[in-house]
């Protein structure tokens, strides 16, 4: 708690507009990835090292939207290529337009749009899970919530989902990843939201972390909307 509020005096003394303050509480290094949707950049070079307890405030332009998500077990050489256990963006330090390599926790943003000032978000585990993480407003009034899965999914993956490296769960593939059917992907005739409805998988994903999308038309408990200047991205965050 004494950190939140660290980051927030931090903040209130930074200039005028959006910011994301993203940090890192887990207990080893890891690599954020950024990319912008179409028409937007990927900022910071689409891609940072951030060590244990450190944290970083990225300024979005006006109306940015994008996704941040974390990768895990990286090592790059000094030209910044290298590879990934979880979150790859095509073996390079800076993904510059590259998203990652699934199963990756993902944080989704809009932040503004041309007709309205209304900021959207959530954090989404339809291309799986590999780190906990949250996005929490700082200010913005009553009715903004908190978008996270904050729990290890790793810990409750069924077998059949599982991803390993050297003998240990990395990550926790979404039924879609794992299997492409058009029932899980919410594709083809499955591709309404009274067509396609949750799954078993999707079930133990949602019972596990809650605030998250657990399949693609998860909207009601899942996406959040807020007007706040700033919004702290917290990867193995502290559980609200």
């Amino acid at each position: 708690m004494i950190f939140f509020f660290f980051i927030y005096g931090f903040c209130t003394i930074c200039a005028d507009g959006t910011q994301l303050i993203v940090v890192n509480n887990c207990k080893e290094t890891i690599w954020p990835g950024i990319l912008g949707t179409t028409e937007h950049p990927s900022l910071n070079e689409g891609g940072f090292r951030l060590k244990s307890n450190e944290q970083i405030v990225i300024n979005t332009p006006d109306k940015w939207s994008g996704r941040i998500w974390g990768r895990q077990g990286c090592c790059f050489n000094q030209n910044g290529k290298g590879s990934c256990e979880t979150g790859d963006c095509a073996g390079l330090l800076h993904c510059r337009g590259t998203g990652g390599v699934p199963p990756a926790t993902v944080v989704e943003m809009t932040l503004g749009t041309v007709k309205s000032t209304l900021h959207y978000y959530d954090v989404s585990l339809v291309d799986g899970f590999n780190l906990p993480v949250s996005m929490v407003p700082v200010g913005g009034g009553v009715g903004c919530g908190v978008a996270g899965c904050e729990n290890d999914l790793n810990i409750c993956c069924p077998s059949a989902l599982e991803v390993k490296k050297a003998g240990k769960v990395v990550g926790c593939k979404s039924a879609c990843l794992a299997t492409k059917s058009p029932k899980y992907c919410c594709t083809g005739d499955y591709a309404t939201p009274k067509s396609c409805k949750p799954t078993i998988f999707t079930h133990l994903f949602k019972a596990i972390c809650p605030r998250a999308y657990s399949y693609a038309y998860d909207d009601s408990s899942s996406l959040r909307m807020c007007r706040a200047p700033r919004y702290v991205i917290t990867f193995c965050p502290p559980k609200y």
